[in-house]
């Protein structure tokens, strides 16, 4: 196993009462983080997660129970030592004036200098390091104001490892990109946590990327429950499906991911499997349908025919005869018609036709 970095003993969250007991969110806590480890923190939105961030890296105190810090209560280190072994990126853009990318990510070397604040040659040597380990070195002397949302999340990482700690801690990190920047970024903090034998905790709405890139998830539910654990045991489980339940929306263990299907409106019996039968489940289910099996009674009865790069559908409505289409948003719009009847009543004649 290895080496523990963060550890949390009966931690109990909240806010002091103002004339009586105090508000608790969350209570006996038992967290563990350690070296190398990617670990993202989930849950919806008002359960507690930025309380728990906060407590976890000292800017609000425990209701009760500890926090340790690579063996050090974290309520008995002075902030200088706390800056040397935790560094923390938020969600909200800090103002930086004039300054470049590089004097930025040099702000970084601040507990490691004496009362003057000047740059060593090894405080200038980490600096580069940093940039460098984040891909970052070309944006070294352009100014931080003048810089994209992807480009200044770099430099923030960037200025957050040259600190040299030992847990880095992430507020919502892919808030602001958009998917390509998201995967990159994602990416890159799995790879600095292996490299640099760190330890990463972050906040985030991505479950996908969380799923496909955290070692371990702590997912808070309301009601203060925290599931701890690697992301397939929670979804093996039923940990998502207990934190997010909610009509209407469902929890695919499957596919990993969250689906939001209208009620049903009506039995359709699908024929067909591979690719194309995965994306026209979606697409039924999508238009308000069950899917059921081939010999279950049902209102219409979709075959798959075709290929792989080029697919068509055959549709039967109560023993009616079949009618043809060439795409699944002409099969959407089919059963959206209520049984509703499409142009061409005939199979397409060739390849080429892509009429919907």
């Amino acid at each position: 196993m290895s080496e523990t970095v963060l550890q949390a003993e009966a931690l109990s969250i909240g806010y002091p009462g103002r004339q009586g007991a105090p508000r608790v969110i969350a209570a006996d806590l038992y967290l563990r983080l350690h070296a190398g480890e990617v670990v993202c923190l989930l849950g919806p939105n008002g359960v507690g997660k930025s309380t728990l961030l906060r407590t976890l890296v000292g800017m609000q105190p425990p209701l009760a129970g500890r926090v340790w810090l690579d063996g050090a209560d974290l309520r008995t280190l002075p902030p200088h030592e706390l800056a040397r072994r935790l560094s923390v990126v938020l969600t909200e853009r800090i103002e930086v004036g004039q300054l470049s990318a590089y004097a930025l990510v040099a702000l970084g070397r601040h507990p490691h200098t004496d009362w003057t604040g000047r740059l060593s040659p090894r405080d200038e040597e980490v600096a580069r390091w940093a940039l460098e380990a984040v891909d970052a070195v070309s944006l070294a002397h352009r100014q931080v104001h003048e810089l994209s949302d992807g480009e200044r999340q770099r430099i923030m990482v960037a200025r957050a490892l040259a600190q040299e700690p030992l847990l880095m801690v992430l507020d919502e990190p892919t808030a602001f990109l958009d998917l390509p920047r998201r995967v990159e970024m994602m990416r890159l903090l799995r790879r600095l946590a292996r490299e640099t034998n760190r330890a990463l905790l972050l906040s985030t709405h991505d479950l996908d990327l969380a799923l496909r890139s955290a070692d371990a998830l702590w997912l808070l539910a309301p009601g203060g429950v925290l599931y701890s654990g690697a992301p397939e045991d929670l979804v093996l489980g039923g940990a998502f499906e207990a934190t997010f339940a909610s009509d209407g929306i469902a929890f695919d263990r499957r596919q990993g991911s969250f689906q939001v299907h209208p009620p049903a409106q009506q039995r359709v019996a699908l024929i067909g499997d591979g690719l194309v039968g995965m994306w026209t489940a979606r697409a039924l289910e999508r238009s308000g349908c069950l899917l059921v099996a081939a010999h279950e009674p049902a209102a219409l009865r979709v075959v798959i025919a075709g290929d792989e790069q080029t697919p068509r559908w055959e549709v039967m409505a109560n023993g009616g005869p079949p009618q043809y289409v060439a795409s699944l948003h002409a099969l959407a719009a089919l059963v959206r018609r209520d049984h509703g009847a499409v142009d061409t009543p005939a199979p397409p004649a060739g390849p080429g036709d892509h009429s919907e």
